[in-house]
């Protein structure tokens, strides 16, 4: 009997949330989709092609012209566009300053969701976003709200893009993440809450290990009860 479930995790920009999903994918021998990315490859496009992320009819004009796969490269998730490898072009603050404006067309949000379904009808997918359990996943067996201080987040995501050799500052980090807070939670078209059933977990205090095994004990849990209810 296969153990595979589907698990939707949601919360706030740089609370995370990919950190944990890949670590959660990883244990449990599942998929891992980033779908974060796939928005910072769209917005990295739209860049590319000089095309403004406001101009909505522009941007619905050259989404078929967008491919967005996912590769395996010595052990992490690589996001490709277009068959070019761009994981870290689409982490840059250039892209961050623009990707929650672009998260808000919904030709965007509906392009994005169909390819998101498709990649988890066979279940046995972590996947982290903004509206997972609300809006791609409603019926997925375990969802996972995850949260933690603007500071706190701002000083995580400020220590990360030091070390990649960035050269940012913690007040800019800082409103950008207070900006895609409000843009997030605001928009018209699938908006960042939590869905009724998600579990919230703040992680302003905990650290990666406790993190993950907490939650891993929760997936755990809830692989037994999607099985005993199919045996029942």
């Amino acid at each position: 009997m296969k153990n595979n479930i589907i698990i939707a995790l949601d919360g706030h920009s740089s609370c995370g949330k990919s950190t944990l999903a890949k670590s959660l994918a990883k244990a449990l021998n599942y998929t891992y989709v980033d779908t974060g990315a796939m928005y910072r490859a769209v917005t990295l496009y739209l860049i590319q092609q000089d095309i403004s992320v406001t101009d909505v009819e522009q941007v619905k004009a050259v989404l078929g012209d967008i491919s967005i796969h996912f590769e395996r490269i010595e052990g992490k998730n690589t996001t490709f566009l277009n068959g070019v490898n761009v994981e870290e072009e689409i982490r840059k603050m250039y892209v961050s300053d623009l990707v929650s404006p672009v998260a808000t067309i919904p030709a965007v949000r509906r392009k994005l969701v169909q390819q998101q379904q498709e990649m988890g009808k066979n279940k046995g997918i972590v996947m982290d976003g903004r509206d997972i359990g609300t809006v791609v996943f409603p019926a997925a067996e375990l969802k996972i709200f995850l949260t933690a201080s603007a500071e706190e987040r701002a000083n995580r995501r400020y220590k990360e893009l030091l070390e990649k050799g960035q050269e940012v500052s913690y007040e800019a980090i800082l409103k950008n993440l207070q900006d895609r807070d409000r843009i997030d939670s605001t928009r018209a078209d699938s908006p960042l809450k939590k869905a009724k059933d998600a579990i919230i977990i703040d992680n302003t205090l905990l650290s990666r290990d406790e993190q993950l095994v907490y939650t891993l004990k929760l997936a755990q849990q809830t692989i037994v009860k999607s099985q005993n209810d199919l045996s029942s």
